[in-house]
């Protein structure tokens, strides 16, 4: 249970931590002479630790319902962590539609940020249609289709996940989409976001010249 209130925590966490990025790049491409003012580091720290603290209060409710519901059919879960539906199929009690409840609240909380990047994007895209510089619409791209390439990928897979149908649920297809929304979005975020960054990139340059030094 602890395991999966961590991972319960991380994702919440981690699609607010999606949404604020969309609301960053919004303030970027649409608001540039606003950007100092409104994304400060006050307001990025505040953003990360409603983040953070959506994600705990997230996890906390379902590891308090699930808590109390009763499995009747073993105790052992075909998962690396214990997933919410995996849990679900072992409760043998109509005390699960608590935690069934609490899924709906938070699906709808989750429809509202992805209401949110949407409005962003289209705001986004219509903004940088009207740069006229190519070398401008370039720029503003490569800033924002990272994000929405790990968007894509992290709603996508728990979607899936949620919403299969039963005949296309496996324990293998089971654990391979629990692997893309829960580890592959927060590992590849740092890689993605930081490769922009000049100064990392001439350090890889350097370790990776370094590297073949000693191999020569």
């Amino acid at each position: 249970m602890e395991l999966k209130d961590g991972v319960a925590e991380m994702g919440r966490a981690e699609y607010s931590l999606l949404t604020v990025m969309a609301y960053d790049r919004y303030i970027a491409v649409c608001k540039p002479l606003h950007y100092g003012t409104l994304m400060g580091s006050r307001a990025c720290v505040r953003m990360a630790a409603a983040a953070w603290a959506s994600g705990l209060l997230y996890a906390v409710l379902h590891t308090a319902n699930t808590f109390s519901i009763p499995l009747c059919q073993g105790n052992t879960v075909e998962q690396f962590f214990c997933e919410i539906p995996q849990l679900l199929k072992l409760s043998c009690s109509d005390s699960y539609l608590r935690e069934l409840g609490v899924l709906v609240v938070s699906a709808c909380l989750m429809f509202g940020c992805f209401i949110f990047i949407v409005l962003s994007y289209v705001q986004i895209f219509t903004a940088v249609l009207r740069i006229p510089s190519e070398q401008g619409r370039h720029k503003a791209f490569s800033m924002c289709l990272p994000h929405l390439a790990v968007v894509s990928l992290f709603l996508s897979t728990l979607t899936f996940a949620y919403l299969k149908p039963p005949s296309l649920s496996s324990p293998a297809v089971d654990l391979v989409v629990a692997v893309l929304y829960s580890v592959v979005p927060p590992a590849v975020n740092p890689l993605i976001y930081s490769m922009r960054n000049k100064e990392l990139k001439d350090a890889l340059r350097k370790i990776i010249q370094l590297v073949q030094c000693q191999h020569q």
